[in-house]
């Protein structure tokens, strides 16, 4: 028997986790936009903080998919990022992360982003270890639950 069948299962809640960032100076390009870098390295925080929650332990990002930049978090504005688990495996689970950028001057909110990274949980050694079951709730998680199930069998027809 496997240790994951031992493991109490968790509820996406459990591992929801929100990174706030005002977006400063030293954050941005010369159109004063968020740099494509350090909103990667904000999106990678967030989902290794869900992650993290829902393993209870150490992760390490093996992969993020496809990002666009296509709406610009400006110079001033506040940065939100929304991370959750939506599919667990034996030893590697994934999270999404959704960004919003809200006008620090007029309040309005933008959705800019949503990513899927792909982490591993790790003991004090760097060897895998099992993750805890996800518990789907409603019909939106177990759908979502579903699509990275085919995201995961995507990732492997390529070798990610």
């Amino acid at each position: 028997m496997s240790d994951k069948i031992h493991m109490r299962g968790k509820k996406r809640s459990e591992s929801y986790s929100v990174l706030t960032e005002l977006v400063l100076p030293n954050d941005v390009n010369l159109i004063g936009s968020l740099l494509g870098g350090k909103l990667l390295h904000f999106i990678d925080i967030a989902g290794a903080l869900a992650a993290t929650r829902h393993t209870t332990g150490l992760v390490t990002t093996l992969l993020m998919d496809a990002v666009e930049f296509n709406i610009p978090i400006k110079l001033g504005n506040i940065a939100e990022l929304r991370a959750y688990v939506t599919w667990t495996g034996t030893t590697s689970l994934e999270v999404a992360v959704e960004v919003f950028s809200e006008n620090t001057l007029t309040g309005e909110r933008l959705f800019t982003n949503k990513v899927y990274l792909l982490f591993v949980a790790i003991d004090e050694n760097g060897a895998k270890r099992p993750v805890p079951p996800l518990i789907t709730e409603t019909g939106e998680e177990k759908l979502a639950f579903e699509e990275g199930a085919e995201r995961r069998k995507i990732r492997l027809t390529r070798g990610s």
